[in-house]
């Protein structure tokens, strides 16, 4: 029997790191909406287990999110995170109250008992470091539930009925930053629910390529390839499915780093067997974000765009139906919810969000449930070298957004030369694979500032630098001041029209890890 995992999206931001955390252990899962669970689905699928995420609502409120008793009682092990623990307390005949002040980020708790899904480090009387983000917390635990941590405000983080297998969190063990989560989440997999390691990004490769060809019947796509690791990726997987119905479309939007067209250009044309063809479209953008300011527009505005290039280029070749793009699921939940759940929105991305409401071309994404690290190792599988494959995310939108305020070709060239520098100096440094990302900020603001004796008013470069597993959280790289120092001297000394230099130590969350 396969192992299969249902987690039920309520809308939580971090729902897909829950997955991730499952997928890591080699078991499969798959994320429905609330409203997709029912008896009939669960007798149907068969899943091991169930997981339940957070949610940016709140059982206390008229019309609050929620799933039939009746799954309770299937005797599938049940886990509740968050949200997920608050509605399982609600179900069962347990209260939800508000607190007086919500308890977020890195939290201590009480252990006062052993439980199944505790790590075996978790004993009585012994404290841990959580993370946390809610406002609700469970007041009266329902009957057949025992309490087995709780926070040092009193609150109960930590239930189970350990007769039915239901297991409730107030904590997200999914969240890296909860060090002990990854065992809670083994101890789920294998002790409570008895799932064996079965499932590959091997195993992922030959069911998509099944799917697609199934799915597209060998009709002519249109891949939008930037040449990061995401579309690359898309690119192989879809030249596997179809071959040389394959149409890999590069758009040089004027929005790339320096040098980047001809590195791209070189290595698809000469090193790969892919129909490659790449349209300067540069004026064309450059025209269209004339005035604009606001984060959002931008990114609607280089959606467009990239449709309009699109829809020329396949009307103009056998009216191609199908545009195929390297959307992962990061850029999804910070998006929409593709699940139906009631996430909040935190940025429009141009392929996503960002894409006009009528569009000629259906779209194909292959890659819109995996995470960073997913496709990382889905590109060996596929035979991507390791320069693209472990490449620095870049945005679809590219430099637009790492120009705070309008963008200009005056900008653009200050900002294209900053980051070269910056990035060259993280390579010589021998930094680069260490961290996930690392760019430039062109900031809309000047200050004051003396070279060669003379008054300078002048723009500042924000420095970016983060560590992530998944991108969906991030702590800032702690550069040693040497390099810092080194940095700013290169970037002020080279680059005229930059005085200042400020390093952004700002974790996600709160932040972002782009500042549009």
């Amino acid at each position: 029997m396969l192992n299969k995992i249902l987690i039920v999206d309520f809308g939580s931001q971090v729902t897909q790191l829950i997955a991730r955390s499952v997928r890591s252990q080699k078991v499969y899962c798959e994320v429905i909406a609330y409203n997709f669970l029912s008896k009939k689905l669960i007798e149907k699928e068969k899943p091991k287990g169930i997981i339940l995420s957070g949610s940016p609502l709140s059982v206390t409120k008229k019309g609050y999110p929620s799933v039939k008793k009746e799954i309770f009682s299937l005797g599938i092990p049940i886990l509740g995170i968050c949200y997920g623990m608050q509605l399982i307390s609600t179900i069962f005949g347990g209260k939800i109250k508000k607190i007086s002040g919500r308890e977020y980020g890195d939290t201590s708790i009480k252990i006062l008992k052993k439980s199944t899904i505790s790590p075996n480090n978790w004993k009585a009387k012994t404290k841990h470091n959580v993370w946390m983000s809610h406002g609700d917390s469970v007041s009266k635990v329902p009957t057949g539930f025992s309490i087995f941590a709780k926070s040092n405000n009193e609150n109960c983080v930590g239930i189970a009925n350990e007769k039915m297998k239901i297991y409730g969190l107030q904590f997200h063990p999914e969240v890296t930053h909860t060090k002990d989560g990854l065992p809670i989440i083994k101890k789920f997999l294998f002790n409570i629910c008895r799932c064996k390691s079965t499932w590959s990004m091997k195993k992922f490769k030959s069911e998509k390529i099944k799917e697609l060809r199934k799915n597209l019947n060998y009709q002519q796509v249109l891949c939008g390839l930037s040449g990061g690791v995401d579309s690359s990726v898309t690119a192989l997987l879809l030249n596997k499915a179809i071959g040389k119905k394959l149409h890999c479309v590069f758009v040089d939007h004027g929005l790339l780093r320096l040098g980047e067209k001809k590195e791209i250009s070189d290595f698809f044309r000469k090193k790969t067997k892919l129909r490659f063809i790449s349209i300067d479209s540069s004026k064309q953008f450059l025209k269209k974000l004339k005035g604009v300011s606001n984060p959002e527009k931008k990114r609607k505005i280089i959606g467009r765009e990239f449709i309009n290039v699109f829809e020329k280029y396949a009307k103009k070749n056998k009216n191609i139906k199908f545009l195929a793009q390297g959307t992962l699921y990061p850029d999804v939940i910070e998006s929409r919810s593709v699940t139906g759940a009631p996430s909040s929105l935190i940025k429009s991305h141009h392929n996503v969000g960002g894409l006009p409401k009528k569009m000629k071309l259906n779209l194909v994404e292959p890659l819109n449930m995996l995470f960073k690290d997913e496709v990382r190792i889905l590109g060996k599988e596929l035979g991507l070298i390791d320069n693209i494959r472990n490449r620095h995310p870049f945005p679809g939108p590219g430099l637009a957004i790492r120009i705070l305020g309008e963008v200009s070709e005056a900008r653009l060239k200050i900002l294209k030369q900053a980051d070269k520098i910056y990035i060259d100096l993280l390579k010589k440094e021998k930094l680069y694979d260490k961290i996930w990302q690392a760019f430039c900020v062109l900031l809309p603001v000047k200050t004051v500032g003396v070279m060669g004796d003379s008054r300078t008013y002048e723009n500042v470069c924000a420095v970016r630098a983060v560590t992530s597993i998944d991108g969906m959280t991030a702590d800032y790289y702690p550069f040693d001041q040497s390099f810092l120092k080194k940095l700013s001297n290169n970037l002020i000394n080279k680059v005229k029209g930059i005085n200042r230099v400020v390093y952004d130590t700002t974790s996600k969350p709160p932040g972002t890890i782009e500042w549009e």
